[in-house]
Parts: structure tokens; C-alpha cells; sequence
């Protein structure tokens, strides 16, 4: 179902003090399929006035990693350089202070806000219910004219008339200090309460008193969160904020500013948080959290862009398996769903290994390329000389990759002469005798045998020669002869690969070892 007649706009915000979190990402997607399902702007805005923590580094990081994903942005900053794409920038906070003096000297002048010059302004008091007198902290500069004469630091406070209201009526009813934490509580509750409805959660409350006069700048200079977010999203003509449900506590301080400048309230939608298997907040114990992570361990953009859609949101049905075009097709923030969201491993790792098999076999090489060089299973330029054994490779790994980064565990032998564990290359309970006559026949058989040949004719060929019985007990040390590996592809599809001489190298010296006196 499409939105409203007026036209769709939305954004993520990533703070650049880390790397491109996968929560971040899938806020970032969600935004984005709203976004072309609705035929609406997607921007990307960048919230760096945390300049202590903020980087450039980290910047590229996220903007580089939502680009990798195919979340790519109408409006925000471009991908090199410091232009902008979009004609409501600039779209780093730090580039927008001139707007955010403009309107807290507005609010000043209305008498909305307050500049408050108390020793306490040096940090934010907790703001859950109140309980202790110094948490009830009442300015004596709220109903002060705007003056900001002299060079005293200060911060500037939201005018909030419930949180007077209780207060007075908390000094009225405390008759000794261990009624305190009720009365107030009762105080708060009689008050007025802030609603909202949410596209997920539906309607949403909070009391207002509880919010007290909150600080929403430390300076005309330094505008805090709840404050610049309010400024940016008007600015920007934003219509649906859809964001993690971490940020609902922020929502009813938003919506006060919201009122006290005289802006239109945007569409609310908070998404569920994404858990771990043990449904505790995602985090590092749980393994890889940032884009650039899974990108590193050979997760296909696609893939993530797929698994990270279902992240909470479910069209209906069986299919899990969806291109961008259905995705943003199907997308609706009424499905999304009130409860955590598990970030299931396994469940991408099969996702990433169906969208492996889609690749075309030089598509899987290309990609293929840096994971083997850089796991040192071949040397740089190796592909360019013998690409089409690479190829043969990449249709025989094919089937059975879930992420780039096996290839080059897998594949290593290939690319150098296997170690052999002696046990391993034995059959069974097949005595040295027995074994011995095993490698006879085996380099009989690859002595006479023509390469190159279909695996089908080389397997034709062995069986002749091996005729009735146990063909294990020809067919398992050769294989372990030319992988070294417990678990590989078969016999056949590896010495179609390898060569004949290679192949006989490798059996030459597999006897060579098992037929060693222990």
C-alpha cells in the first residue's frame, strides 16, 4: 500500500564514531525500501557534532558500506570529496550551526526555552522518574529575560510547564522526605501525557512531567541530539522518521520542540531491535556486528541486502529469497514486526551460499580472486596465467560455498602439494600389503590414462580397471592421494582439474609416505 499524496521523504542519521553497524543498515534499508516503494527521496544525513568521537574515517566507512549494499541515497553527501548531492544541505551537521543558532535564538525570544547558568548544567541528570530532591532541580533563571550578558557558561533548557506543575504540587504534599518518591511519581502522572501514534507499535504515550526541563543545547553553538535532529528533519521536509526502537524515549522530547517551533510532526515508526540467538541485544559476543566484517568474510552484498530486509519485516508466505526490485515491490511498515528481530548466522550463511550458486562461474572467479591471495593459496597474478583451471575450480566449490572467505581452505590443494596423515590414507582395515597393491594400481591406471578427459570418462576408465568389490578401497586413497583432505570433492573432478603428472606425483608420494616404517 502506498503512502500519503504528499511526497514520501525519509533518512538515516549514523553518528561517524564506529563503523557501519548492521542495525544502522537495516534501519538504513527499511528507509530506503519506504523510500521506492513510495517513489519518495531517501537522504543520507551525517550527525557529526560529536567531534570528539566523529571521523572522516568512520564516515567513508558507513557511506562506503551502504553503497557496497545497494542502499544508495537521492540526497546526503557524496561518496568522494565534500560536495553534496540534494538541494537541502549541507548534510553534515557540523556544516548547519548557523541554522541551529537561528532557531534556539527564536525560542529564546519567545520565552520557549531558557538559558540556565547553574553549577548543575555540568552534566545531564538521569531522567527516569525522579526520586531524589536534587533530581527536582528548579532554575531560578527559567523566567528571566533572554540575556546571555556576560561570559558565564550556560546550557539552554526546554520551558516545560508539567514539570512545574508537579513540582509545585510535589513541595505542597511531601510532609516528610520518605514520601517523596511516591508523591512524585502520582505528580507526574496526574499530568499531562505526550502521544503519538507509530506505524509499528500504533499509539504511543509518555508523561510529560517526567521529561523536566530538559537541556536541548550547551551553547548557541552546541545544539544537542533531540534539538538538531527536530531542526534537520524540517529543514529537509522529512515525512516518516523510521528508526530503532531505542530512539522511542527521544521521540516525546522531539515532539515538544516540535510544537514549541511551530513544525508539522512527521509519521512515526520505530523498529524492533535485532537480537542475538539468545535474544539479548546484538553485540560482539554474538561475532561480526559492522557491514565491513561480513564483507571481509565473503558475505555478497545481495545476501545481506536480502537476509537484513526479513530482519523484522516479512512480506507473508514461505519465500526468502527475494531480488531488490520484489523487495521494494512487497515493502510495508505495517508488517513489520513489535518484537526483537534474531540475527539467525546460519540462516545468512545459507542465504549467501544460494546467491553464490546464482553467479556465473567468472563472476565466482572475480570475486573468488582476493580470498585465495589473500588466505595465500595463490600468488598474485596465478589466475591470470591458468584462468581456466581456476574456472574448473570455482564449478567444482560452487555447490557447496557458503561464504568466499572458504574458498581458499577448501581449494588449497589445488594450488600446493598436500600434507598427508598416514591413517587418513588408508582404507578401512585394509593391511600394508593391501595398501601397497592400492598404489600400484593407482599408478598403473594413471600411467595409461589421457588427459584432459570428463570426469565421467575418467571414473568410466577407474571402474573398468577396478572391476567387482570394494571400489573404496581404490577410490579412497586416491582421493586423500590428490586433496590430503578428509572431505573433498571426488576423485574424478579433482584429476580432471590437476593433470595426469601432478596426479602422479601426488600418488608417487602418498606411498611413498604411508609405505614408511612408523
Amino acid at each position: 500500500m502506498k503512502s500519503s499524496a504528499k511526497p514520501v521523504r525519509v533518512r538515516i542519521a549514523p553518528s561517524p564514531t564506529g563503523n557501519l553497524h548492521v542495525g544502522t543498515a537495516r534501519a538504513a534499508l527499511f528507509n530506503y525500501l519506504f523510500a521506492k516503494h513510495n517513489d519518495g527521496t531517501f537522504v543520507v544525513r551525517i550527525e557529526d557534532t560529536d567531534t570528539g568521537r566523529s571521523t572522516k574515517e568512520f564516515e567513508k566507512n558507513i557511506l562506503d558500506g551502504l553503497h557496497w549494499l545497494g542502499i544508495d541515497w537521492d540526497e546526503g553527501p557524496e561518496l568522494q570529496g565534500t560536495r553534496y548531492l540534494g538541494n537541502h544541505g549541507p548534510y553534515r551537521q557540523t556544516g548547519r550551526r548557523e541554522i541551529y543558532k537561528k532557531y534556539l535564538v527564536q525560542l529564546l525570544n519567545e520565552g520557549k526555552v531558557f538559558a540556565c547558568f547553574c553549577e548543575k548544567n555540568k552534566e545531564e541528570r538521569k531522567e527516569s522518574s525522579p526520586r531524589h530532591a536534587a533530581d527536582l532541580h528548579s532554575c531560578p533563571d527559567r523566567d528571566h529575560a533572554y540575556t546571555l550578558a556576560g561570559s558565564r557558561p550556560f546550557v539552554i533548557r526546554y520551558k516545560n510547564s508539567e514539570f512545574l506543575e508537579y513540582y509545585a504540587r510535589k513541595q505542597e504534599t511531601i510532609k516528610h522526605p520518605a514520601e517523596l518518591g511516591v508523591a512524585v511519581d502520582r505528580a507526574i502522572y496526574q499530568g499531562a501525557l505526550i502521544q503519538f501514534n507509530d506505524i509499528v507499535r500504533d499509539k504511543l504515550e509518555y508523561p510529560q512531567g517526567h521529561l523536566m526541563d530538559f537541556i536541548i543545547a550547551k551553547s548557541l553553538h552546541e545544539p544537542l541530539y533531540n534539538f538538531a535532529v527536530v531542526v534537520d528533519d524540517h529543514e529537509m521536509k522529512i515525512t516518516h522518521v523510521i528508526r530503532g526502537e531505542d530512539h522511542i524515549p527521544n521521540t516525546p522530547k522531539q515532539i515538544l520542540l516540535i510544537e514549541a517551533l511551530g513544525f508539522s510532526r512527521p509519521e512515526y515508526a520505530h523498529l524492533p531491535l535485532i537480537l542475538g540467538p539468545d535474544r539479548s541485544k546484538l553485540s560482539k559476543r554474538h561475532g561480526a556486528t559492522s557491514v565491513d566484517e561480513y564483507q571481509g568474510q565473503g558475505y555478497l552484498p545481495e545476501a545481506l541486502f536480502n537476509f537484513t530486509a526479513l530482519l523484522g519485516w516479512n512480506p507473508g508466505g514461505e519465500q526468502e529469497i527475494f531480488p531488490k526490485s520484489e523487495l521494494i515491490k512487497l515493502f510495508s511498515l505495517e508488517k513489520v514486526q513489535k518484537g526483537g528481530a534474531i540475527f539467525d548466522t546460519k540462516k545468512l550463511d545459507w542465504m549467501n551460499g544460494e546467491y553464490i550458486r546464482k553467479k556465473s562461474i567468472d563472476e565466482l572467479a572475480s570475486l573468488c580472486i582476493p580470498f585465495l591471495e589473500h588466505a595465500g593459496t595463490a600468488n598474485p597474478g596465478e589466475h591470470v596465467r591458468n584462468p581456466e583451471c581456476l574456472k574448473k575450480i570455482m564449478a567444482l566449490e560452487q555447490p557447496r560455498l557458503k561464504k568466499l572467505s572458504e574458498i581458499g581452505e577448501r581449494t588449497d590443494y589445488f594450488f600446493k602439494e598436500p600434507e598427508y596423515d598416514r591413517e587418513l590414507l588408508k582404507w578401512k582395515t585394509m593391511s600394508e600389503e593391501e595398501m601397497a597393491g592400492t598404489f600400484d594400481t593407482l599408478i598403473h591406471i594413471l600411467s595409461d590414462v589421457t588427459l584432459p578427459q570428463s570426469k565421467e570418462k575418467l571414473e568410466e576408465r577407474f571402474l573398468l580397471e577396478i572391476g567387482t568389490g570394494d571400489k573404496g578401497r581404490i577410490l579412497w586413497p586416491l582421493r586423500v592421494a590428490l586433496s590430503g583432505e578428509k572431505f573433498s570433492p571426488g576423485p574424478f573432478e579433482i584429476l580432471e582439474i590437476l593433470g595426469r603428472e601432478q596426479a602422479l606425483r601426488r600418488v608417487n608420494r602418498a606411498r611413498e609416505i604411508y609405505m614408511q616404517k612408523v
